[in-house]
């Protein structure tokens, strides 16, 4: 059975009519944005996996898991799947670029770092981080993830530059 909002959506999408070169420009500018991430990745095949994992994010894509992007840039799949699930590298020196490049874009004296812990409900304790604690999300104690966010606000921009899972005692 089609929904009401399917069907709305489909007429409306009949009638646009959209350049595919419309993209081409952030698309650059997101190649721009993440070339100072590369330099930290220590390999030539994880700065490649990285590519493709960040183009695959940005592909039509209905499924965006590492197997449906690894097939949409003809690549073998186990690849992409051990540099997203396994590959060593230092997440560290990628969060000091971030950091510079919201300072050098929306840096402001008048800014201000926000924090955001944010509760996810989990089946099962098989995930990092999981047991039951307080989610405010669900606004109750449950069994699930925290996360800490940090962002960084000023009067021209909002980014988000840091978060940190949360690791209850138990």
């Amino acid at each position: 059975m089609e929904l009401l909002f399917d069907i709305r959506k489909e007429k409306l999408l009949a009638q646009c009519e959209v350049s595919p070169n419309i993209f081409d420009d952030m698309v650059k500018r997101v190649e721009r944005f993440v070339t100072p991430y590369g330099t930290h990745l220590r390999r030539k095949e994880q700065r490649q996996h990285a590519q493709t994992y960040l183009r695959g994010l940005m592909t039509d894509l209905e499924r965006k898991n590492s197997e449906s992007i690894a097939d949409r840039h003809d690549q073998d799949r186990q690849g992409l799947q051990h540099f997203i699930s396994a590959s060593s590298w230092d997440h560290r020196p990628l969060i000091e670029v971030l950091v510079g490049q919201v300072a050098a874009e929306i840096g402001d004296p008048r800014g201000v770092i926000v924090f955001d812990p944010s509760g996810f409900p989990k089946q099962g304790k098989d995930s990092v981080g999981v047991a039951r604690q307080w989610l405010g999300r669900l606004g109750k104690v449950d069994n699930g993830q925290v996360t800490v966010y940090m962002g960084y606000a000023s009067e021209k921009e909002h980014a988000l530059v840091d978060t940190r899972l949360y690791l209850p005692d138990e």
